[in-house]
This record gives C-alpha cells, structure tokens and sequence, in this order.
C-alpha cells in the first residue's frame, strides 16, 4: 500500500500560479501511476492529469493542457502539479492519486489509493 499527503493549495488571484505536491510512503512509488484530480462543489471527480512511473508519459485534461505540468521525483517519492495562469474555474479540492500498473487511466475508480486533498481557490 501506499499512504499519500497533499500540500500546497491556497488562495491565489487568476493569473497566478501554485505548485501542488503529494509526499508518498509505503511502498515503493516508483511503482506506481499517478495522477492528480480535482473536485469542485457540486461536481463529480474530474481528470486532471496523470503520469507513468518512470516518468516517461504524461497526460491532461484539456482543460487544463498548456497551463498545468505534471512531474514527480521517485528519489524524493514526491508527486507534483505545477499550475499556471489559474483561473477562477480552477478552484477545486485537488487530489493525487495512485494505481498499480502502467497504464496511464482517467478515470478515478481505476486508482486505488487518495490522499485526503488540497484546496485551491482563484478568486477573479
């Protein structure tokens, strides 16, 4: 199992920029996808990106393409979320994620273990 801890939401005006991350413990991290999710209120879980273990594939929601990056460092068995120009439609409790296997997925019920979240909120 591994055991996951966001940090790194706050209050940030649009245009602004956040970086998110998600410390890992338990098992080895490198053997796991990642991905990042995001839940506004009212609104189901959504996508937001995601990245293979090794680092060698990434993918993102369209709606957020050319603004967010994802990375991760395995020796510091940390997930990452840089986020750019924000918009007041990005305020959302944002979660990392983890699932066996390679494949990078989009959909939350195929990742097994989630942090407790993170809220961002843009204000306009």
């Amino acid at each position: 199992q591994v055991q996951l801890v966001e940090s790194g939401g706050e209050l940030v005006q649009a245009g602004g920029s956040l970086r998110l991350s998600c410390a890992a413990s338990g098992r080895t991290f490198s053997t796991y996808t990642m991905g990042w999710f995001r839940q506004a209120p009212g609104k189901e879980r959504e996508f937001v990106a995601a990245v293979s273990r090794i680092a060698s594939s990434t993918d993102y929601a369209a709606s957020v393409k050319g603004r967010f990056t994802i990375s991760r460092d395995n020796a510091k068995n940390t997930l990452y979320l840089q986020m750019n120009s924000l918009k007041p439609e990005d305020t959302a409790v944002y979660y990392c994620a983890a699932r066996d296997g390679h494949v990078i997925l989009v959909t939350p019920n195929q990742y097994a273990y989630w942090g407790q979240g993170t809220q961002v909120t843009v204000s306009s």
